[in-house]
């Protein structure tokens, strides 16, 4: 990799930490409450060494191949921190189960036992449950749509989140969603404000569950971060902020 380019990832990085610094202050947190997550996809492991140099440790992928062949290439970097942020098909079950530090896109109960079964002896997996709570068609995730406006809707959730909490290996640690795409960061705001909501939702409904099952919501992108911090973020996944447009 050139070393114009591995200096401008540096220099893109450096930026995206301050504006989350910025975002945490403004909403009265602590920047180190929210865990930038490098969305790598599309893109190869000299542009991951290059964020790892500047001191980035954890990075998205979207496809389970594409992850395999970059894990291979980085696997004598200290401390790297893989995730699994795309859609995992049943079949690539194996192929994910304790291979990501955290698997963020988890809808469906059928997908979670999936994970449960195919996680080598003795490992665990923590998981974040993907939620649409926009309504796009073309998202993911658990239909909450109409939550709350139809206690049905969070019902037949909430029966899926007891099944999954108590499938063997697997670790639930909060929620993940994507809000749709917008003209302005803070248009996403409500979207952002729901999964928190549907959150506190489930901390109510579950109050036995420890604390850290609701730790995290990965929540906001290159476009719209800031508006999630200010909504509880305490993941972001942000990729063309940091490596630029992909072809």
């Amino acid at each position: 990799m050139a070393i114009a380019a591995v200096d401008l990832i540096a220099q893109n990085l450096c930026r995206v930490r301050e504006r989350i610094a910025e975002a945490a202050l403004r909403a009265g947190r602590a920047p180190e409450e929210v865990l930038l997550v490098a969305v790598s996809k599309t893109f190869d492991a000299a542009s991951v060494r290059a964020a790892w140099e500047a001191g980035q440790r954890d990075f998205g992928e979207n496809y389970v191949e594409e992850a395999q062949a970059k894990m291979a290439a980085l696997a004598k970097l200290p401390e790297l921190r893989w995730h699994m942020i795309g859609h995992v098909q049943s079949r690539k079950a194996r192929d994910v189960a304790g291979h990501f530090w955290l698997v963020h896109s988890v809808d469906s109960l059928r997908l979670a036992r999936k994970l449960s079964e195919r996680l080598p002896a003795g490992a665990t997996q923590d998981i974040l449950l993907e939620c649409n709570v926009s309504g796009e068609t073309s998202k993911s995730g658990f239909a909450l749509a109409n939550w709350p406006r139809d206690p049905g809707c969070f019902a037949a959730f909430a029966a899926d989140v007891g099944a999954i909490m108590a499938l063997p290996g697997l670790r639930l640690r909060g929620l993940m969603t994507m809000a749709p795409l917008v003209h302005h960061p803070d248009e996403a705001r409500p979207i952002f404000a729901r999964l928190r909501a549907l959150r506190a939702a489930l901390q109510d409904r579950f109050p036995e569950a420890p604390a850290e099952t609701w730790a995290h919501l990965s929540m906001g992108m290159s476009d719209d971060f800031e508006a999630a911090i200010a909504e509880g973020a305490t993941i972001v996944r942000i990729g063309r902020a940091i490596f630029g447009t992909r072809s």
